[in-house]
């Protein structure tokens, strides 16, 4: 249902407008909401309310003119399209209204109501093709299979069940290692799904705190909510007709899986703060890091959202169960790193390249392009030096007996002048925190005290690196060299 704001002095043709258009249908369903206002300042505190779609606005109100408050309407309305009309033939009136942002400009008294409903619907159309354009812009959304790189039997088997996805809109779980590329194959089922483009709306569930997670999925109506001083669309609906993806989903609290397997159910929500019933038109993939098996097993999880989710199930094998891919990886990288960076690396070693397929890529693809984009700034020509990439993996030296761990002790720097000892930084970190979470054998109060971070910092780093929140994993170190 779109939301339709008219303002105009003139009560009876207000009111003729109203009942018009709140007779309009589409499949069914009432086609428009219409709110009204009769002067510049109850209109501007209507589109504040409402969120129009679209705005049908006269040019001579009381107060001020409909020319004179189009900026201040735009700024409350977003992207909704504004109709102005007039009783004056007035050319110069005419260009001056299509200067200041009008979609169009319109004379009354109407001919045939059919011609303002024509206008109106075309303002509708524009309103959605732009949001589109701007969507994809935004979200870089473009993915294709030929983004997808590998010929491992995995990949080729993941490829045909894409392929068998993409014909149907049932709901979709992503499942993988952090850094396996869920987002990706979520992009590519979305732009091979649908013939022409349409909003790809991700948000991250482990990124938001629960109570503005909820207004991001759902929207809020205003005075919803402290500092919820307008209304707002949530990701279901801005995405329309186009994809939701909802990122990390075994992180969402108790309370929200519950919503949202509702909304999966009943194909329809309602904002925070509202009573209004909107249809859910926009397809669900989800994707989660989680085995949410396990997680159902241990009551993290609602077992009958795990079963809406997992109609179709995509299981995204990590990087080191398909070291056959990790080649034709590095060109594809490379290629992406150079253009990035401005530089000509295009040349790898057989030595190297060895050595990148033995390495344990323990956060995958975002973990492999890491290291090439480090190794390709160091490079001080076109080829990929072994000595700018991490060592393999030896173990980890265990703390002298009696001698308190602390952050320092933890991870010394190397004394010595070889780069491929140092650590990117963020592997730096990874390391650091897993060796400070096994010390303390996963109590995370005390892996504050010796990082020397707040709770919320250490959730999002483990999050962030995908290290388990009971205890700390095995380390994937960098040997330090004997410098004498």
């Amino acid at each position: 249902m779109e939301t339709l704001l008219i303002v105009d002095d003139d009560v009876s043709l207000l009111e003729t407008l109203k009942m018009h258009f709140e007779e309009i249908e589409h499949d069914g369903q009432p086609r428009y909401q219409v709110a009204t206002a009769t002067s510049a300042a109850a209109g501007l505190r209507a589109a504040q309310d409402s969120m129009p779609s679209v705005v049908i606005l006269d040019m001579m109100l009381p107060d001020r003119t409909g020319l004179e408050i189009i900026e201040e309407m735009k700024g409350l309305c977003g992207d909704a399209r504004i109709i102005l009309v007039t009783a004056y033939h007035d050319m110069e009136t005419t260009i001056r209204a299509m200067k200041a942002g009008a979609f169009d400009y319109i004379h009354k008294p109407f001919p045939d109501p059919a011609a303002l409903d024509l206008v109106v619907e075309r303002a509708l159309e524009y309103r959605q093709l732009s949001r589109r354009a701007d969507e994809v812009n935004r979200e870089n959304s473009a993915a294709r299979l030929g983004d997808i790189v590998g010929t491992s039997p995995s990949m080729q088997q993941l490829v045909k069940e894409i392929g068998k996805v993409t014909g149907s809109h049932a709901t979709v779980l992503i499942t993988g290692e952090s850094g396996t590329g869920k987002e990706l194959i979520a992009r590519v089922i979305h732009n091979y799904s649908y013939d022409e483009p349409r909003p790809f709306i991700g948000i991250n569930c482990s990124a938001i705190v629960d109570t503005l997670l909820e207004s991001e999925l759902f929207g809020h109506e205003k005075g919803a909510f402290t500092g919820a001083t307008a209304g707002k669309q949530g990701k279901f609906e801005v995405a329309e007709e186009g994809t939701v993806f909802l990122d990390e989903i075994g992180d969402m609290s108790l309370m929200l899986q519950a919503k949202l397997l509702r909304v999966l159910q009943e194909r329809e929500f309602e904002r925070v703060g509202g009573v209004k019933r909107i249809k859910l038109r926009a397809r669900v993939i989800a994707a989660t890091h989680r085995n949410l098996s396990e997680e159902v097993a241990q009551g993290r999880f609602r077992e009958d959202l795990y079963q809406r989710l997992k109609v179709i199930t995509l299981l995204i094998p990590p990087l080191r169960e398909r070291r056959e891919d990790i080649p034709p990886l590095v060109k594809h990288l490379l290629e992406r790193i150079n253009e990035k960076v401005h530089k000509r690396v295009t040349r790898v070693p057989m030595e190297v390249m060895e050595r990148l397929t033995r390495l344990p890529w323990r956060g995958n693809v975002r973990e492999l392009e890491n290291v090439l984009t480090r190794a390709v700034v160091l490079a001080p020509g076109d080829v990929l030096r072994g000595d700018d990439l991490p060592a393999l993996d030896v173990p980890p030296a265990a703390p002298e007996a009696g001698r308190p761990m602390t952050a320092g002790s933890m991870f010394a720097a190397p004394a010595v002048d070889d780069v491929s000892l140092i650590p990117t930084l963020e592997e730096a970190e990874r390391q650091l925190i897993a060796r400070a979470m096994a010390v303390t054998k996963g109590h995370k109060g005390r892996t504050c005290q010796i990082l020397g971070i707040s709770r919320p910092t250490l959730e999002r780093k483990l999050q962030k690196y995908g290290l388990a929140q009971g205890q700390g994993p095995s380390v994937h170190t960098f040997p330090v060299k004997d410098a004498s």
